[in-house]
């Protein structure tokens, strides 16, 4: 609002929040939840944390912070665009809080990171696997900037494109971006 005032916002208002930000949630734990039962076989994980090298389990951390800017970048989803990460239901409102401040797609970012950390320390090196797993970077950088961009520029216009004058693809600025 002009000259300073700030909006309160209705009963209605908020259990619409609350509403799309749970259908937010349960779209990202179904996501993660299939491809945490399909992908580790694939990838050729193995749980076993004898033989693991102790020097592997450091990969832990990133793949904890990686899952974890996902998960907080689904909620961003839900709370603050009132939509989901699945195309059926995406975001109202231009999402560009939180991490989105230091790059446009860090939930696959995030995403990326956590797999790799998990790969590390459980994976078995084998170039059919890493080949397989650069056609899927490949296919989501392809996916982005082929139908996700388009659509975010189509749907939130101006605010779409200053955004992305100012906030890197894949790359992390050092500050966040001021809106």
């Amino acid at each position: 609002m002009a000259n300073g005032q700030t909006e309160t916002a209705r009963p209605s208002d908020v259990g619409a929040q609350w509403l799309t930000t749970t259908a937010s949630l349960l779209v990202g734990t179904a996501f993660f939840a299939l491809w945490f039962w399909r992908l580790p076989n694939w990838l050729g994980f193995r749980v076993d944390a004898a033989s693991t090298a102790s020097w592997r389990w450091l990969a832990a951390l990133p793949s904890v912070l990686g899952f974890a800017v996902a998960i907080r970048c689904i909620w961003d989803f839900g709370h603050t665009g009132h939509g989901t990460p699945a195309p059926f239901a995406p975001p109202q409102r231009l999402v560009a809080v939180g991490f989105y401040r230091y790059v446009r797609n860090p939930m696959y970012v995030g995403f990326f990171t956590g797999w790799i950390g998990l790969w590390i320390v459980f994976g078995r090196t084998n170039w059919s696997v890493i080949a397989g797993a650069a056609v899927v970077v490949f296919g989501v950088a392809l996916f982005v900037r082929l139908y996700e961009e388009p659509h975010l520029r189509r749907t939130f216009g101006a605010d779409y494109e200053e955004y992305c004058r100012n906030v890197h693809r894949w790359v992390p600025r050092t500050h966040p971006w001021a809106l």
